[in-house]
């Protein structure tokens, strides 16, 4: 469970700002759609070929500078759309979540890109790509994902359940540095480091990005469907890190299993934290078949 949370996330890292980084300047400018139920959602558009949606895992969002190392360099080979998810960075939120208006908020950007688009989605925005990929069958053109994160046992998800009440409880009485913390200690992070997280660069704005663990832990909450999935129309490569932890293998195994015509990728050498600059071949290649 420690080690499977720790995937669904990359919080651990990213709240110590040593995998999301600092965040860039404030200032920078972006563009924006309004989705289906009226929610902003802020993006940024670089590069040139074929249109791209980005979507992070939890925590994350498009300032942090890895992400932005990240779009660039995908966005030598496509015209990316990276975009802050609702409730993050610039983009707004409403009162109750749904994983369907994260979807809406997808199709949003889609139509911005000309009406048809690529996605690629890490860790748990895989799953949210898989979800796009089976409603918007017309608009997603290929799906490229990469350690999608669903729990993968009864007992994963039977923990996973007890952090989610307790992390609901915290956000619910406002005290977000304390429902990271909780979520931190969860995966096994020693209590003692969690002091320390204040004053790291980008702490403001990781405790701002709170609320929105619970949307993630929405999407990963559970087994993976694998009926519901096995509709997936669209072509989708499921790539995973051969360093990555067991329980991720194990469920990129059964989508591959699951999802008809999917093409499963190992990739040697990496683990959750993927260098984007080894996906990107395979990417191009995959979406150009």
């Amino acid at each position: 469970m420690k080690t499977l949370i720790f995937v669904l996330t990359s919080i651990s890292i990213a709240l110590a700002n040593m995998a999301c980084g600092s965040p860039s300047n404030d200032n920078d400018p972006f563009s924006k759609v309004i989705s289906e139920d009226g929610t902003t959602i802020a993006y940024e558009k670089i590069g040139s070929g074929q249109p791209l949606i980005f979507i992070t895992g939890a925590i994350c969002h498009r300032k942090f500078q890895p992400i932005i190392d990240d779009a660039k360099y995908l966005s030598k080979e496509f015209t990316v759309y990276n975009y802050d998810r609702r409730g993050r960075g610039d983009s707004g939120d409403t009162e109750k979540y749904s994983i369907q208006s994260e979807i809406k908020d997808i199709e949003a950007l889609i139509e911005a890109a000309g009406g048809s688009a690529y996605i690629y989605g890490h860790s748990s925005g895989g799953i949210l790509a898989m979800e796009a990929a089976l409603t918007l069958t017309n608009k997603v053109k290929k799906v490229y994902i990469y350690d999608p994160s669903y729990v993968s046992n009864e007992k994963e998800y039977k923990e996973y359940q007890l952090t989610k009440e307790k992390v609901a409880t915290l956000l619910k009485e406002k005290k977000y540095s304390k429902a990271i913390d909780e979520f931190l200690v969860s995966i096994g992070m020693p209590k003692i480091f969690t002091f320390f997280l204040p004053f790291t660069p980008g702490w403001k704005r990781t405790v701002q990005l709170a609320p929105t663990l619970l949307y993630d832990i929405t999407l990963t909450e559970n087994l993976a469907p694998t009926e519901r999935l096995s509709k997936i129309k669209v072509p989708i490569a499921i790539a995973y890190g051969e360093e990555s932890p067991e329980e991720i293998k194990r469920v990129s195994h059964l989508l591959g299993q699951t999802i008809p015509g999917s093409l499963l990728q190992g990739v040697p050498k990496q683990d959750h934290m993927v260098d984007t600059k080894i996906l990107v071949p395979k990417m191009v290649e995959f979406f150009n078949q």
